[in-house]
């Protein structure tokens, strides 16, 4: 099974409230150094962490994480994107590039460049943050951007598995972070998700539903479009 102890972490978007917590937590499992990245990262206080600039819409910023992190064994596309507003038509060219950008080419792009490093290495593991709304597409271009995802996981699940790369896709709805500030609706902690995470991670898992909402919507998504999407037969009425 898959192991925390001695692992070597790169974590995106890790200034953000879901990102810290996978650092920190990397670490209090036994990780012997996390790679903490983001666009302008942030000073930590611990030399175990090893503060790295990364965007993750950048080919050449890609190119130097792999440069600097030749010896990681963990990989975790956490940065994400959204829009303040559902929808899809209503978005910019720009707001549906950037969410299409950070939330699908990102994560696809940075599991290829270290896919070479991760092959073949022990305890090697991939985990990809969706998002409930993977499978409920009221979020919009959040949403497409979080589905594009899920099937590119499933997709480089199988095409690793082969290398030992043990891919990982978690499905979670709200969680008490900045980007979830909008809402008004029940928020998971975002220090439970990740310990839900690595335990499952641990567990030899390879999908994460870390609530009842994520539960409910993947049970649902066999039934009628009508009855995922009730409004439609409100319109039609």
């Amino acid at each position: 099974m898959p192991s925390l102890k001695g692992a070597v972490v790169l974590v995106t978007g890790a200034n953000g409230g879901i990102g810290t917590h996978f650092v920190h937590q990397a670490l209090a499992r036994g990780a012997a150094k996390v790679y903490a990245s983001a666009r302008n990262p942030r000073v930590w206080d611990d030399e175990r962490i090893v503060p790295l600039v990364l965007d993750v819409t950048d080919a050449a910023s890609i190119r130097a994480a792999v440069e600097t992190g030749p010896d990681v064994t963990v990989l975790i596309n956490n940065a994400g994107a959204s829009t303040p507003t559902p929808g899809i038509l209503s978005h910019t060219d720009e707001e549906i590039r950037t969410n299409v950008e950070t939330n699908f080419l990102g994560p696809l792009f940075l599991a290829r460049a270290f896919a070479p490093i991760l092959s073949g290495r022990t305890g090697s593991v991939i985990i990809d943050i969706h998002s409930a709304l993977s499978w409920y597409a009221v979020a919009g271009i959040y949403s497409a951007t979080k589905a594009a995802l899920w099937s590119a996981t499933n997709s480089l699940r199988l095409e690793l598995a082969p290398a030992g790369v043990h891919v990982v896709g978690v499905h979670v709805a709200y969680v008490d972070t900045a980007m979830a500030s909008h809402s008004s609706d029940p928020k998971k902690d975002p220090a439970d998700l990740v310990r839900t995470v690595f335990d499952a991670v641990e567990a030899g898992e390879y999908e994460v539903l870390a609530d009842d909402t994520s539960v409910n919507l993947k049970a649902g998504l066999s039934a009628p479009i009508e009855k995922l999407y009730p409004q439609l037969t409100a319109i039609t009425a």
